[in-house]
């Protein structure tokens, strides 16, 4: 079993406690665990626009996130540690915690729930128990770390109890909430038993984000319907005189920073290894996602092979590349979607591939930023199909990359991007040959067509990138 977290850094850091004037609160710290050639164990910064988007402003305030480090220990929490000047504060989580708040409650109980039931959640007193424990413990964390007046950002499903259990130990705080996935309408979320619990928990929050109107109108609906608060549009006034609100603050990513890759010589070098390793096809076909069952991975493939069972693609001159990155492989749902899809895969190279030739080049493994950015490269047509989404920063990552406002993206009408991607070809993904048709028509659009669909959506993504959203949750805040 893993200790705590080692400390990079020489020094510790023996004075954040109380003196954090920003405290980042979310499931998982912005580090990943890794090897160093001697063999000790030392930390890396995980790639994201979260973190990148953040860093300015919590080296200007003093700032700490308080997350788990990912790996399961029975230790104490860690004492605060520094990554590239980040100051970290761990929680641990045991294997019991692990199970019950982060594999149970959280993802058994809460994620298919928020993602319309495409998986049916289960309801266990055991993970509900687990997931108040874990949530307190993060609020007393955070109760110790912030200074006087500070402001706290806590984030998504897994710490919805967080505000409230905040309010209580420090009511000096300015507290917000962001909710990274879909909220879900009052028929969906009636079904939790704990449903009040959920949203008192969210009330102690200043304001609560979601990334769509659609998520904060129903959150002020719910509130009025099971708590009985007094609602105005949507601020909820509450008892103790304090004034919460619900908002939408659609997440982005680091445009910059996936523009200058796609700009970078070796990546469009490696684009261009990747089409001729595919065998130079006329059209490339991608797919990125999370192996998880929201994200309409199999439907995906099925209209793709109904195309080239139909004769309108052919595998010597198209191909489609579908990655997809290993996810909760401890949780059996995905297990069994893992086995869903190879088998699809397999049955579809089977049927339609030749020697030299898979109709579909099938990729279960993660990849780093340089290498996805070179598939969004070396990739004609983008395909985003999820189920349900709160936003999907692939096909917004894909748009970056487009320097020549080439390319196309074929979006579900059921991931937040599709509210300011009006331009991509919208698809419902429930709707197979509805898919079909959107996908024959982004391959057969000319160029003028992408050109001007592409230059769209790359001109509202440069004015709504990461750090505009951060910006403006922290300033309504």
């Amino acid at each position: 079993m893993n200790a705590g977290p080692p400390h990079p850094d020489p020094a510790r850091v023996e004075d954040v406690p109380g003196h954090a004037n920003l405290v980042i609160v979310a499931n998982r710290l912005p580090v990943d665990q890794v090897t160093a050639p001697d063999g000790s164990l030392t930390w890396r910064r995980s790639p994201g626009g979260l973190v990148s988007a953040l860093e300015p402003v919590m080296r200007s305030h003093d700032g700490a996130w308080i997350g788990w480090p990912g790996v399961e220990s029975a230790e104490p929490d860690g004492d605060p540690f520094q990554v590239d000047g980040l100051t970290l504060v761990p929680i641990n989580l045991n294997a019991a915690e692990i199970e019950g708040f982060y594999e149970g409650f959280s993802n058994g109980t809460l994620w298919p729930l928020y993602h319309d039931l495409v998986a049916k959640p289960e309801f266990h007193r055991e993970w509900w128990e687990a997931y108040v424990e874990v949530n307190q413990r993060f609020a007393v964390k955070t109760a110790e770390v912030a200074a006087p007046d500070a402001t706290v950002w806590v984030h998504d499903y897994q710490l919805q109890l967080v505000p409230a259990m905040l309010r209580e130990l420090r009511p000096d705080l300015q507290i917000g909430f962001f909710l990274h996935i879909p909220f879900p309408p009052t028929e969906l979320f009636g079904q939790l038993p704990w449903r009040r619990q959920l949203l008192e928990g969210l009330l102690g929050a200043d304001l609560v984000g979601f990334q769509l109107s659609g998520g904060a109108h129903n959150f002020v609906r719910l509130v009025k319907q099971r708590v009985g608060h007094h609602t105005e549009g949507n601020s909820v006034h509450l008892p103790d005189g304090r004034v919460s609100r619900a908002a939408a603050f659609p997440i982005s990513i680091d445009v910059g920073a996936f523009q200058a890759l796609a700009e970078s010589p070796s990546v469009i070098a490696r684009a261009a290894e990747i089409r001729v390793a595919l065998g130079n096809p006329k059209q490339v076909l991608l797919g990125i996602d999370r192996l998880d069952y929201t994200k309409g991975i199999y439907p995906r493939l099925r209209a793709y092979s109904e195309l080239l069972a139909e004769g309108h693609f052919n595998v010597t001159d198209t191909v489609f590349v579908q990655v997809a990155t290993p996810s909760r492989e401890r949780v059996e749902q995905y297990r069994l979607l893992r086995d869903d899809v190879d088998r699809l895969v397999g049955r579809i190279n089977g049927d339609l591939g030749q020697i030299g030739s898979p109709a579909i080049a099938y990729l279960h493994s993660s990849y780093p930023q340089h290498e996805m950015a070179a598939l969004y490269l070396a990739a004609d047509i983008m395909v985003v199909t999820p189920y349900r989404d709160g936003m999907n920063l692939v096909a917004k990552e894909y748009v970056a990359c487009r320097l020549d406002n080439d390319g196309a993206l074929v979006l579900s009408e059921f991931a937040g991007a599709a509210a300011e991607f009006r331009q991509a070809w919208q698809v419902n993904p429930y709707d197979i040959d509805g898919m079909k048709a959107a996908i024959l028509a982004a391959v057969q659009s000319p160029p003028e067509e992408r050109a001007r669909r592409m230059a769209a959506m790359r001109r509202y993504l440069h004015g709504n990138d990461v750090s505009h959203w951060a910006a403006s949750f922290l300033a309504a805040l």
